[in-house]
């Protein structure tokens, strides 16, 4: 197995484990308890909440693939209503709930064991550039294996986002192409869920779709062979950006892992839809 497949497999593994701060209800329970209800409001403050009290211009750059009148919808008022460590403490005891509920049954030891390599390859993560995975590195590591085990995925998934962010300029793609493209890759299918959970409009996504077929890479709302070269060229360099982690625990430590966090991940695969905007989907 070469690194960027490691890389690919391994966060096959761990994405599953931080998507369930989307799906689970525990998460919807926590932060309603801190004062914070409505799906997207809860989203962006979750998630941009390691950042501070940020205004939409950052967020839209950093996470991409949003259309910034979405953004801009949720921030900063969120703020007004949530202050980001409170946001921080809702998003963690959330996922906290919500994994110890899937890991019912589960010895507790092999789970303290994953937590501990996720930890070590998060901690070893380059974030030069990475501004998404710096940010969340930068949040107080929880003492309980659980939310350890959550804090460190996410930590990886924001690692490889932020690389991900970087293959998609390498390759002169902005962010509704992005999607648009991922769409056109699996015949327009996931478009009805993709386009809504990311805020672009119809004529956006038109006219994100023209770019693509200008460039040769879409036609009639399919992934040409030219453009599906290049979205594995996309996503090859992602890997490769998101190998480090792995490099540094090592071969052994590496393959051992993936092996604890396997039975983990297809416990978080109850509570996270099979057709989902990430995009994730189980092996």
């Amino acid at each position: 197995m070469t690194e960027p497949s490691v890389a690919r497999h391994l966060w096959s593994l761990f994405e599953p484990l931080h998507a369930v701060a989307y799906f689970a209800p525990q998460m919807t329970a926590g932060f309603a308890e801190a004062g914070l209800t409505g799906f997207w409001r809860c989203y962006f403050a979750g998630r941009a909440a390691a950042l501070g009290p940020v205004g939409p211009g950052p967020v839209t750059a950093a996470f991409f693939g949003f259309a910034p009148a979405m953004v801009a919808r949720a921030l900063p008022d969120v703020w007004s209503r949530i202050s980001p460590s409170a946001a921080l403490a809702a998003r963690t005891a959330g996922a906290h709930a919500a994994l110890t509920s899937l890991f019912a049954g589960l010895p507790p030891a092999p789970i303290a064991e994953a937590a501990g390599l996720l930890t070590d390859a998060a901690r070893a993560a380059d974030l030069p550039g990475r501004v998404l995975a710096a940010a969340h590195a930068d949040v107080p590591w929880p003492r309980d294996p659980v939310a350890r085990l959550w804090q460190a995925a996410t930590v990886l998934r924001e690692h490889r986002g932020d690389g991900h962010v970087a293959a998609l300029l390498t390759a002169g793609v902005d962010g509704c192409e992005s999607l648009a493209w991922r769409v056109a890759l699996d015949g327009g299918r996931l478009r009805e869920v993709t386009q809504p959970a990311r805020g672009w409009s119809d004529q956006q996504w038109r006219a994100a779709d023209e770019r693509l077929r200008d460039r040769g890479w879409t036609a009639d709302g399919a992934a040409t062979t030219a453009g599906r070269e290049a979205h594995a060229r996309v996503e090859a360099l992602t890997d490769d950006l998101a190998a480090g982690p792995w490099r540094s625990l090592g071969g052994a430590a590496t393959r051992r892992c993936a092996e604890l966090l396997a039975p983990l991940a297809d416990r978080a695969w109850r509570v996270v839809p099979d057709d989902n905007p990430i995009p994730l989907r189980r092996a």
